[in-house]
């Protein structure tokens, strides 16, 4: 069914307009269809809001059209009362005349349910439409709900001789362009990791300023609390979460964690799915990067090499040796995209 794809695909492009707004919820998109004509559009734009297919059909002027259309989503409908009622019961309620679906949501609180309550209401479903396409534009809440922990990027910049820095101090390695990608990427994800190390050696402050978008939630590794409160990672413009071996608290938008060191990136990952973070960019160091990649806990890794930078002495690129999928040139630097 062409069509059927055609119109998934739009609520795929629909759907991204949301990236990095929308956690803990997943990203959706939803089209509704009369006559092979487009009379309604939508995409849920951020949690506690409306979803998608709500914004389409209120976004429908002829609501007298409504039982004779097809209404295409890009995820299965909702099932359960959260902040907004579910929309499998308003579907059934306007009585569509046929319901396309990308991907089954597998999130407990949905999973089938929602195609049930349809299609128990005598309303024609088809479920699998670009289901691939759909279950990649939610990876993050994939992977969140059916692994129990967050996405986890890894990503690094190092030269061409492969070192992080010259002389174990903070040294550019990027672009402009390839800062740009970076905090693009950091607007899209739901956190941001990093270990003492790279705190105390960058002082980042791990937020967004080079694109529009909403600044990631700051995961801080710190297990003796070596970082001052007063560097950039402990200010007010985004949530930090303080993992240390000290103290359990929450004052304003830092939250102490405590975690032991023996079993700590299991611990860490558990830790993480009850924060409900859903995807994270590790940043942090090669000693925190070399943990990830040894204990084979990652799902994409993107490195990034300025090949005509030679930097000869520092702290050496993490260990990694893997096919890219994808390769990316931003003038004399190089992306390289890994999947897992």
């Amino acid at each position: 069914m062409m069509q059927d794809e055609l119109y998934i695909k739009r609520c795929i492009e629909l759907a991204r307009k949301a990236l990095g707004r929308t956690y803990p919820n997943p990203l959706v998109g939803s089209v509704i269809v009369h006559g092979n004509r487009i009379i309604g559009e939508g995409y849920h734009h951020k949690a506690g809001e409306n979803h998608a297919e709500i914004n389409a059909i209120n976004s429908v002027e002829n609501k007298e059209l409504l039982p004779d259309s097809t209404i295409y989503v890009s995820l299965e409908p909702c099932a359960h009362y959260g902040k907004t009622p579910p929309c499998a019961l308003k579907i059934k309620e306007l009585g569509f005349k046929k319901v396309v679906i990308g991907a089954m949501d597998s999130h407990d609180k949905v999973n089938g349910k929602g195609k049930k309550i349809i299609q128990d209401a005598g309303i024609e479903v088809i479920s699998g439409v670009l289901e691939k396409e759909c279950i990649e534009l939610n990876k993050r809440f994939f992977t969140y709900h059916e692994k129990k922990r967050p996405y986890v990027i890894l990503k690094w910049a190092e030269s061409g001789d492969g070192f992080l820095d010259k002389d174990f101090k903070p040294t550019p390695v990027s672009n402009t362009l390839v800062n740009q990608f970076v905090h693009q990427l950091r607007a899209d994800e739901h956190a941001i990791l990093v270990g003492t190390q790279t705190a105390l050696n960058d002082n980042p402050s791990l937020t967004v300023r080079n694109v529009e978008g909403i600044n990631p939630v700051r995961i801080l590794i710190d297990f003796d609390l070596k970082v001052p409160q007063d560097f950039k990672i402990y200010n007010k413009e985004s949530r930090t979460i303080v993992f240390n071996t000290h103290k359990e608290e929450t004052a304003d938008n830092i939250r102490f964690v405590k975690i032991g060191k023996e079993n700590f990136l299991p611990d860490l990952m558990d830790a993480l799915y009850k924060e409900q973070i859903q995807s994270v960019i590790i940043e942090g160091g090669r000693f925190t990067l070399q943990q990830f990649i040894n204990a084979n806990l990652w799902d994409e890794a993107i490195v990034i090499k300025n090949e005509n930078l030679k930097l000869e002495r520092g702290t050496k690129a993490p260990e990694f040796s893997h096919i890219p999928n994808e390769i990316l040139t931003l003038r004399d630097n190089t992306i390289k995209k890994y999947v897992h």
